[in-house]
């Protein structure tokens, strides 16, 4: 019985009910770990660090993307669905229990903690929606990361308000949502296979294709991995020590700019489905810097409208990615989207320290002017990959 149930996923059927299940879940758990960034102003001043320790919060939940190959691995072979699962419960448990911690390195240890469910949730799951989006994985994975998106973006409000009307201790209470949704996942996941029916490529071309592929990727990562973590992790206290706004308005300006993000997620995917994954990586990395040096420099009124166009161009092209590790390995999804993720999350780590260390030393803004620059060096990157791919079309 539970072979047929698992059928449906197979071909190239798009298969809403279980696509959307996905990107639902998606949407809780990022929630959830959207709740950090907006309360970094109120960490720092309560333990009284420096933007290096304090944005080395963030780090914590990026050191077990190094597990990300091993579970895509694991993934391509055993279907870990129950991670996808039970991911929305255990994250929102960690993160709501932030407010508990009474020290540095408690705090650190939970996030830890999320850090591991969070590379448990995004190994398997593109994959898991690679199989049932079928011949339509850029438009799964634009509604996967738009659903992220916009969990990110009503993340920082819904935690600030649960700050003011619950206090920090209070915050543990906001984690029945996660369970809540974790219970609705089994119903509708349970019988949903991870891992492909076949697999026809050989270790020895699969490792061949990732020499050939991931330097290119990690070239891009690197030059949009800065920006993004210093408009992401960075930017509610950017607004608020050298913008000089309040906690509020320091999420709001997140909240702006990763609403932005869903437009674009929504987008950008599906696009590439018709004009080309590289294409449309070469029209976002390019704006993306010149925008971000724009925002740095711009006058008040013209900041929101910069965001948002940051938000479209810098966030969206997550999805496209993800799309692309797919299409270049089909046999092998889970395993190189873990490879992917695992390397995306440890660029991450490192953009992460050395904003924060660039900011200590020369202060926030000059920080976020070297990180627009650094996205400039993905440019070069896109269309060498984009050189790959035709070679191997060809």
């Amino acid at each position: 019985m539970s072979a047929q149930k698992s059928l449906p996923e197979e071909g190239s059927a798009f298969h809403t009910d279980r696509v959307l299940s996905i990107t639902a879940g998606h949407f809780i758990h990022d929630t959830y770990s959207a709740f950090l960034a907006p309360l970094l102003p109120l960490l720092q001043e309560k333990l009284g660090i420096g933007y290096a320790l304090t944005g080395g919060l963030a780090i914590f939940t990026q050191l077990p993307s190094i597990l990300n190959p091993f579970l895509g691995y694991v993934a391509d072979r055993i279907s870990l669905r129950y991670f996808v699962i039970l991911a929305p419960a255990v994250t929102g448990t960690l993160y709501s229990s932030m407010g508990l911690s009474s020290s540095y390195m408690t705090l650190a240890f939970l996030l830890l903690l999320a850090g591991v469910s969070i590379a448990a949730f995004h190994a398997p799951a593109p994959a898991m929606l690679a199989q049932v989006a079928g011949n339509r994985v850029g438009t799964g994975m634009s509604l996967f990361m738009a659903a992220g998106e916009l969990g990110r973006t009503l993340g920082p409000l819904i935690v600030v308000a649960a700050v003011q009307w619950l206090g920090l201790g209070g915050m543990w209470r906001l984690a029945v949502v996660g369970w809540l949704v974790s219970a609705v996942l089994f119903i509708k996941l349970r019988d949903v296979r991870i891992s492909p029916r076949s697999r026809t490529q050989s270790n020895a071309a699969f490792w061949a294709h990732v020499r050939v592929i991931f330097p290119l990727l990690i070239w891009l990562m690197i030059g949009r991995s800065f920006m993004q973590v210093t408009m992401t992790t960075y930017l509610p206290v950017f607004m608020k020590d050298v913008a000089g706004t309040s906690l509020w308005l320091a999420a709001g300006s997140l909240t702006i700019l990763e609403a932005a993000g869903v437009v674009g997620a929504l987008i950008t995917g599906t696009i590439s489905d018709r004009w080309g994954r590289p294409r449309v990586m070469m029209l976002l990395l390019s704006l993306a810097p010149l925008l971000m040096v724009g925002f740095l420099y711009s006058s008040s009124w013209l900041m929101v409208p910069l965001l948002v166009a940051l938000g479209i161009s810098a966030i969206s092209v997550q999805p496209v990615l993800l799309a692309l590790v797919q299409d270049e390995f089909p046999h092998n999804r889970a395993l190189a989207n873990g490879l992917f993720l695992g390397l995306n999350f440890m660029i991450r780590a490192i953009a992460i320290a050395a904003v924060g260390a660039a900011a200590d030393r020369i202060g926030l803004f000059d920080a976020f002017v070297i990180s627009a620059g650094i996205g400039f060096a993905a440019i070069p990157g896109v269309w060498l990959l984009g050189r790959a791919q035709q070679r191997r079309q060809a």
